[in-house]
């Protein structure tokens, strides 16, 4: 028995670990907070906090962009800097004002902290707070820690049928959920996916939920594609693959993705690499009044067929993050519709082995599509 937030508890506490980034690109693990002198100290937990012992955390393509290139366009690493925002885990400890939980509560992670006073947040798209403390982007540390400390308001109960690596995947599924959402797919809607990363996919899976037919994805690695096919093989619809060649112009490529699509020019187009060349096939590949929404991240400054767009009134589009996901993420998940997002996991590693866990993520030859990261103790 030990004592947490002042009371006693059942949960033995191990002094607290996070996995760093720095400006030099070193990626390590050390020491951080909260300490157990913190957790167990009655006053830590302010009003709507939780303590949560996070038990899975997933490795985002940010992730490894911040430990490579120290910056994803202004977020830049500036010290000393933990990374992780999918993770899922279990309440250890509650302030005296939180109700909706309590200690041994499973629950996912929504991994950001709004201000509830801006304009965005008052309408409701908090993803856009002015205000926002988003776990893991410089300088808010992120939830690859033993033990972390968050308002109850944004964690997320799970359901007996749900796991916690279930719960770190409703991160990069919040992100398709919001695609799909803000895109407009409706059945019936030829829709290309471009990118067969870990987004792509689980958007694949989200599209053709929402009654897309038929399906075209695209990738420059024959596995990705391969895992692609593999991933809605036993479900209904159409899936076509495109293998993105190098070389060729925008407009060629355009042209093969729509004879992928059997001739068919596609409604709409889920942009998930964020690659100017990807975006640039997408616009020529639409349909007259289609439209191209681009989830993934891209750099500072890209160039557009401008008169593409123009002469066939193609709606470009863009998405940052997410909002008012989680609780239907949980319900497709937990209802057996989105079950097979849990394919998406090809590798775990320990705690303890968080380091391997980022090098394996980051090497494209490992076929890694999700690594997670398992904190047993």
């Amino acid at each position: 028995m030990t004592q947490i937030n002042g009371t006693t508890s059942k949960y033995p506490l191990r002094p607290n670990i996070g996995i760093f980034t720095d400006p030099k690109h070193n990626l390590y693990i050390d020491a951080t907070s909260p300490s157990v002198e913190e957790l167990e100290c009655p006053t830590t937990l302010k009003e709507g906090e939780v303590a949560i012992t996070v038990r899975s955390t997933g490795i985002c393509g940010s992730d490894v962009h911040f430990w490579h290139a120290g910056c994803i366009g202004p977020m830049v690493v500036k010290g000393k800097h933990i990374l992780g925002h999918e993770s899922a885990g279990e309440v250890i400890a509650v302030h005296s004002s939180v109700t909706t939980l309590k200690p041994g509560d499973r629950v996912a992670i929504e991994p950001n902290i709004p201000c509830h006073t801006c304009k965005p947040c008052l309408t409701g798209r908090y993803n856009g707070c002015e205000n926002v403390l988003f776990l893991s982007t410089p300088p808010v540390p992120g939830l690859l820690r033993r033990y972390v400390i968050h308002p109850a308001i944004w964690c997320h109960k799970l359901p007996d049928t749900m796991t916690y690596e279930d719960g770190a995947l409703l991160e990069p599924l919040s992100v398709a959920l919001a695609a799909v959402n803000r895109s407009q797919i409706k059945l019936g809607d030829a829709v290309l996916i471009c990118g067969a990363g870990p987004i792509g996919l689980v958007s694949l899976l989200c599209a053709r939920a929402a009654g897309a037919e038929p399906i075209v994805i695209t990738d420059i690695d024959q596995g990705r594609l391969d895992f692609a096919r593999s991933l809605v093989a036993d479900k209904p619809g159409t899936l076509g693959t495109y293998l993105v060649p190098r070389g060729k112009s925008d407009e060629e490529n355009a042209a093969a993705i729509v004879e992928a699509f059997g001739g068919v020019e596609p409604d709409v187009c889920l942009e998930c690499t964020g690659v100017e060349s990807s975006i640039g096939a997408a616009i020529f590949a639409v349909r007259f009044g289609g439209r191209v929404f681009v989830v993934g991240v891209g750099k500072n400054e890209l160039k557009f067929p401008f008169m593409r767009l123009s002469t066939r009134e193609v709606d470009l589009k863009f998405q940052y993050r997410y909002c008012n996901t989680w609780p239907k993420a949980i319900q497709l998940v937990s209802s057996g519709i989105l079950r097979d997002v849990r394919k998406l996991v090809t590798h775990r590693f320990t705690l303890d082995n968080a380091i391997e866990a980022f090098k394996t993520s980051a090497d494209l030859k490992s076929g890694a599509i999700k690594v997670q990261i398992v904190n047993e103790d």
